[in-house]
């Protein structure tokens, strides 16, 4: 029996990172013998075990073969004679096929070093393709390793097209798309995820209300960058940077998916594409099953992120409105991802990048007005029942209004 550090620790200890966690590879035993030494089965489909002091997991080394379609068509091998260059060749990525022994010697079959050193994702086997899964997972490091200048190889392209053309993708169920997008939105380069699902075809697949708007046009005068998908991407860029919350950035890749539902005959104009968002955001929200937090986050910016961008035209009864609508007074954090979402679509435009945007610090004065108002007060001045309400609303419009007059 011997141990390897294996997969992501290895991989991210040669480019200088620190693991988020370590997992080991167990060649030359046995179920009964880890149990034996104290181990705590987890495995369903095959052999993982819980150190018992660590509580890391330990695989036995193993081999798979394909026995159905689909990411879950697999039948697993795990034997004490398995060898570790044999569990090294099932998994996906040459650097995540790297292994580690106890004096810190490398054993790298399939040359990952190489391939960390030339910054390319590449595969390790053919047997890449019998598993759509890692489309997902080839796109998701490439949100994270863009900063280092990591590409995808032209071969392992070329491997996930065949396999977006043959079907494979259609496997895949929402729950892991959705778990796949979520960790992509966590990373520094969130954009890099569609930009490599793009390049395979997987993004008309999983992603269509994305894919769609690559192809059209918005005003010039405005877009410099003029393509609606290139936009987006943009404004997805600039909300990573503003935020590391991942709601803040669905709600920044989602704004404008109206846009690609715009008749031909009205470009490069989009009257009405924010109601057309919305309706968009739910029904993508609804097929992957985004988590409600995601999804109002999400209908709030597509709604309303125009009326942000024309916050000093607005009077003071549609800002309390957009400020309502955002659900401010009980979740200020998401009124704050509101604004950082317009932030990153106003800056998210060819030569923008750069911009002020004095919109924010508007609707953030007119917020503070408003939330500064004392219910109770109203209360105490003899008003029942929706009367409370109405003067309410217009102790907070005369607050804004003033909040707003004093700055000027």
């Amino acid at each position: 029996m011997k141990t390897y550090l294996v997969g992501g620790a290895v991989r991210d200890k040669l480019l200088g990172l620190e693991p988020k966690e370590r997992d080991w590879v167990v060649v030359g035993s046995s179920p009964d013998e880890m149990l034996k030494l104290g181990y705590k089965p987890v495995g369903k489909d095959f052999p993982v075990f819980l150190h018992p002091e660590t509580k890391e997991e330990y695989a036995l080394a193993r081999t798979e073969r394909k026995t159905a379609p689909g990411y879950t068509g697999f039948s697993f091998h795990a034997a004490p004679d398995v060898t570790l260059e044999e569990d090294l060749l099932r998994r996906d990525l040459t650097i995540n096929a790297i292994a580690m022994d106890d004096d810190g010697s490398l054993i790298d079959p399939f040359n990952g070093q190489d391939d960390l050193e030339a910054g390319l994702l590449k595969h390790v086997s053919a047997a890449f393709s019998e598993d759509p899964v890692r489309i997902l997972r080839i796109a998701r490091f490439a949100a994270r390793f863009t900063k280092f200048g990591f590409k995808v190889a032209h071969g392992t392209n070329k491997l996930m097209r065949n396999m977006v053309d043959n079907g494979e993708v259609d496997a895949l169920v929402a729950e892991r798309v959705w778990k796949e997008l979520a960790s992509a939105l966590a990373e520094s380069n969130p954009e890099a995820f569609f930009k490599v699902l793009r390049g395979c075809g997987a993004l008309a697949k999983l992603f269509p209300e994305i894919d769609t708007l690559y192809g059209v046009p918005q005003p010039e005068h405005h877009h410099g960058e003029i393509d609606t998908g290139v936009h987006v991407m943009m404004v997805l860029q600039q909300a990573s940077q503003l935020s590391d919350d991942p709601k803040v950035r669905f709600a920044a890749l989602t704004h404008d998916l109206g846009k690609a539902t715009t008749p031909e005959s009205e470009w490069p104009r989009h009257v009405g594409h924010e109601q057309r968002s919305v309706k968009l955001v739910e029904q993508l929200c609804d097929r992957l099953k985004i988590p409600n937090d995601y999804r109002s986050l999400a209908k709030i910016t597509a709604q309303y992120h125009t009326h942000c961008h024309r916050a000093a035209e607005l009077k003071p009864a549609t800002m309390l409105k957009v400020i309502e609508a955002c659900d401010a007074f009980r979740k200020p954090a998401q009124f704050n991802g509101f604004l950082l979402a317009c932030t990153a679509d106003a800056r998210g435009r060819k030569d923008h990048e750069k911009d002020d945007y004095p919109q924010a610090d508007l609707f953030h004065r007119a917020y503070t007005a408003a939330k500064a108002v004392d219910t109770q007060e109203i209360i105490t001045a003899g008003h029942q029942g929706a009367a409370i309400r109405d003067a309410l609303q217009k102790q907070r419009i005369t607050a804004i209004k003033n909040a707003l007059n004093k700055q000027s």
